[in-house]
């Protein structure tokens, strides 16, 4: 595992992030939206089921870490209805609502300090930008008005298996042609998923804190970059 301090900038070509706890605070979001859906569900007590299809479809994707099967984008639906017994079509449209849609709003103003501007020294520094997260991330980086080389989700059809399996990190890996492992480097923010799946990979990688992201870390890591260049 590399440290702040201790990555040779370079020898850097390509930079790949985790997302959630990587580019914003993701406890700042779950209280965001813990307000938002007290305030929906206060008035609508009869939809109550639908926390359940939150917590469970949240619940059993955790248990899944390391899952690796076909469809699995349409498999973490079925995964939350073996345990609330409701029709997909509503525990798709809730997840898709409270998950996917909803949370977007605020992830502008949750995201780490300095984000940006070490965002804008790796492209300074033609070093190119990927995602890699469980989640399709797409909306999550227009949201935040960040812009990578290549997003890649666990779910994309192309790859169908859940950090730590390597598989995303290996078809980004394949996409840019990328022979010297070295020359890369995976940021994430859990050692048992982000970091079993950069050592499987034989990549490289940086695991941070919230602590860390909160006060300069992002800042940090752009000196750094901008000194060794």
């Amino acid at each position: 595992m590399m440290t702040e301090n201790s990555i040779d900038w370079r020898k850097i070509k390509l930079v790949i992030f985790d997302v959630d706890g990587t580019l914003y605070d993701q406890s700042k979001l779950r209280w965001r939206m813990l307000f938002a859906l007290l305030g929906y569900y206060f008035f609508r007590p009869w939809r109550y089921k639908d926390f359940l299809i939150l917590h469970h479809f949240r619940a059993e994707r955790e248990k899944k870490a390391g899952f690796f099967g076909d469809n699995l984008n349409q498999l973490q639906y079925e995964w939350c209805k073996e345990q609330v017994n409701l029709p997909l079509s509503r525990i798709k449209k809730v997840v898709d609502k409270w998950i996917f849609d909803y949370p977007n709003q605020y992830l502008a103003s949750c995201k780490y300090p300095d984000l940006d501007f070490f965002f804008q020294s790796l492209r300074n520094q033609h070093i190119r930008i990927a995602v890699y997260s469980d989640y399709d991330a797409e909306l999550k980086l227009k949201a935040m008005n960040l812009n990578v080389d290549l997003s890649v989700a666990s779910t994309d059809q192309s790859v169908n298996a859940m950090k730590p399996l390597p598989n995303g990190l290996i078809k980004i890996l394949t996409k840019f042609s990328i022979e010297d492992k070295n020359s890369c480097l995976f940021i994430g923010d859990r050692v048992e998923l982000d970091g079993e799946c950069a050592k499987r990979a034989g990549v490289p990688y940086l695991i941070i804190t919230k602590q860390q992201a909160k006060i300069n870390l992002y800042k940090s890591l752009s000196n750094n970059l901008l000194n060794e260049s």
